[in-house]
């Protein structure tokens, strides 16, 4: 239909005709008995039961004729012998009325909604090429134009074609500088084409000539928030919903406070569009992906089983269910809501994605490996688009950092390798990948190897470099490691590099350089998270010097901040347990931590110890066995899992582990070699073989 700029001569026409309409004719296809052979599908109108008395009546009589033809061509569907029709009488509208040029407009658009599109530029560049200050003409234009740029979500952006709108909406808007609506297209345009400054500009145009304009407040905010200041953005929706509300600004309103991580205040934006408008799906969908995000488990559960009642064939919902089960960590839900979403919708590959993370989660990593690859090759094509290229580089970084936590470390840097031949561009991050795996795997040789590699190939790649400071470190080269962040140090991240340095300075034991660089992490902190992970580096420093009051101290202060910070509950319960005082407590924080992250290692070696020192055995020794299952290259699991065996009386159990312990330590990095700790398992090891010896020796003699 035609644009909906609307000129006082259209204004002037449709009453016209209206008038002579009522008086020259009653059209077949309207009238209660039809007065030609047509039937009520109107394919002919009767011709006027008088003859127009001057060109402008012919001319409205026309037009009438046009617009009844246009309104059947959209009820049957664009059907060619209407649209025809209806652009032959506007043709004769035009030739009896020359002032009548508007109607270009409607004869473009009739093309373009019938799929005509070449047709429907030619008809309004014929008409701009007779009168270049067509302005009718000139937005037909711009609209077939916009219309013809693409998908902005989807990343299919033809900007040609939106240059070329662009081009046609700068023009109308320099003829007519008060046209709000065109105003708006141009802004949106130059935002879709990322020039920020040009679409700033325009936004700011129509709000002098309409300060309340929807479109251009929603359009500045985009603006902002697409330049990552969400708080502005945000300033200016919420100006806009408290003096008229609208689902539309509420919408991008909780889509800023998304960007802004505040996801509460995000759902609190969907409650109140839907509150305007309670039928919009979308609006509640919304609603729930932002009330999971918040930690809002029990109210997403119930948004989404509302969502499913609505549409039960609908997958989504049930996906959204299982992630929130996931997150909750009650997977048996889990696994029942995500089997229903791929019963409904086999071949999702966000389904079949997610149950890779659900197998994970469960602890499940080979059949997790297993369920990943099976996506990746039932999706194998010879050439990607960009997006599906996106998609599938990040399974394959997942496949890979799958891999490595199973450690099959050779499996992992295959794939990391893949991701290079798939996208070039992210060839420095899986080069990064492919460092940190053999670094981990502790094969220091072919890390170093590919580290200089890499260094030579990406000279100015940050990760590189990150990840070749941290080999440095393991290595016990400090120094040398501190001048490669260094070198990092550019005022836009520096916060980032600061928090490795204090890494690499925690592994050199050189406490007081790290303290002075978490104090620049802090500077450099801006919210409650960012200060959180400064907090927990500062309590890990004091422990390491035996600083267990400082350290306590810390810890509970980064619980003050993030009550439910795994991390910081597991410290602080293993240090308790480790100086063997307020045990309770101990087991309290670390079955938290546990039951916040179910496979983490480093947590159940935690409990298992905790469980040692109140000798809870059974308990102690069903933890490390699940932890070394999961991690068995650390020292420190297999010194406990020996603990506990000796205790327990298995001496040749015992040793076993002590054994595996001190091979662990020889091969472990030389910046995490504990001399005092080998120490301690040696004694521990030669006391237990001779024990065993001495409980032999009268089983030889007899």
């Amino acid at each position: 239909m035609p644009h909906p700029y609307f000129k006082p001569l259209r204004a002037t026409y449709l009453l016209a005709a209206a008038l002579v309409g009522a008086s020259c004719f009653v059209p077949a296809a309207f009238s209660q008995t039809p007065t030609t052979g047509s039937d009520r599908t109107g394919s002919e109108l009767p011709p006027a039961t008088k003859e127009a008395s001057s060109p402008k009546a012919s001319a409205y009589y026309h037009f009438s004729l046009g617009h009844l033809y246009e309104e059947l061509a959209g009820t049957y569907g664009n059907k060619n012998d209407y649209v025809n029709k209806a652009i032959d009488n506007f043709r004769l509208a035009m030739k009896e009325d020359p002032s009548a040029s508007f109607l270009v407009e409607d004869i473009a658009e009739l093309y373009r909604m019938s799929g005509r599109i070449r047709e429907a530029v030619e008809e309004a560049q014929n008409a701009l090429k007779a009168n270049p200050d067509d302005l009718n003409a000139r937005r037909v234009l711009a609209h077939i134009y916009t219309q013809q740029i693409g998908d902005a979500q989807t990343n299919h952006i033809d900007e040609g074609m939106a240059r070329r709108a662009v081009e046609q909406y700068k023009l109308i808007t320099e003829k007519d500088p008060k046209d709000v609506d065109s105003l708006v297209m141009l802004g949106r345009l130059d935002r879709v084409l990322d020039n920020s400054v040009d679409a700033e500009a325009t936004f700011k145009k129509v709000l002098d000539l309409d300060p309340d304009n929807d479109d251009a407040i929603t359009g500045l905010a985009s603006v902002y928030s697409d330049r990552g200041d969400a708080k502005t953005a945000s300033a200016l929706l919420e100006k806009l919903v408290q003096k008229n509300p609208s689902p539309r600004a509420l919408a991008v309103l909780a889509n800023n406070y998304e960007s802004m991580h505040e996801y509460a205040l995000a759902a609190n934006a969907y409650k109140k569009a839907l509150a305007l408008d309670p039928n919009r799906l979308e609006l509640k969908a919304g609603l729930a992906q932002d009330q999971a995000l918040a930690g809002q488990f029990d109210d997403a559960l119930k948004t989404y089983q509302e969502l499913a009642a609505a549409n039960p064939q609908d997958a989504q919902p049930y996906l959204g269910m299982a992630q929130v089960y996931r997150e909750k960590k009650d997977f048996a839900n889990a696994r029942k809501m995500n089997d229903k979403a791929r019963a409904l919708d086999p071949d999702s590959l966000e389904i079949r994605y997610n149950e890779v993370g659900l197998l994970e989660d469960e602890g499940k990593t080979p059949e997790a490996i297993t369920a990943l690859k099976g996506i990746l090759d039932s999706t194998t094509k010879r050439t990607y688009n960009p997006a599906e290229r996106s998609y599938r580089s990040k399974m394959l970084e997942q496949l890979g950092l799958l891999y490595r936590s199973n450690e099959q470390y050779e499996q992992a840097v295959d794939t990391f390798r893949q991701i290079a031949v798939l996208d070039p561009d992210l060839s420095p991050r899986a080069e990064a990948q492919v460092i940190d795996t053999y670094r981990l795997a502790r094969d220091y040789v072919k890390a170093q190897q590919a580290a200089d590699e890499a260094a030579k190939k990406y000279p100015k790649d940050r990760t590189v470099h990150q990840v070749r400071a941290q080999l440095l470190a393991d290595q016990g080269k400090t120094d040398e490691a501190i001048a490669e962040l260094k070198n990092l140090l550019d005022g836009k991240n520096d916060r980032e590099v600061y928090l490795a340095m204090a890494d690499v300075y925690q592994k050199g034991r050189k406490y007081a350089a790290m303290g002075k660089v978490l104090d620049s992490a802090d500077k450099l902190s801006n919210s409650k998270e960012d200060k959180a992970g400064v907090l927990f580096l500062r309590g890990a420093m004091y422990e390491r010097q035996k600083k267990y009051d400082l350290a306590e101290k810390t810890f509970r202060q980064v619980l003050e901040m993030d009550p439910q910070n795994a991390s910081a509950m597991n410290y602080l319960g293993y240090m308790l347990a480790d100086q063997n005082i307020r045990l309770p407590e101990a087991q309290d924080l670390i079955q938290k931590a546990v039951r916040l992250e179910p496979n983490n290692y480093a947590f159940l070696d935690s409990l298992g110890w905790v469980y040692f020192r109140m000798n809870r055995l059974g308990d102690a020794e069903q933890e490390l066995t699940r932890s070394v299952q999961l991690m068995s290259k650390d020292p420190t699991i297999h010194d406990h899992l020996g603990d506990i065996y000796f205790k327990e009386g298995k001496i040749k159990d015992a040793i076993a582990q002590w054994q595996s312990s001190l091979n662990e330590w020889h091969s472990s990095a030389p910046a995490d070699l504990e001399p005092d700790e080998v120490a301690k398992v040696q004694k521990k090891l030669d006391s237990a073989r001779v024990r065993l010896a001495q409980e032999q020796a009268p089983r030889r003699a007899n």
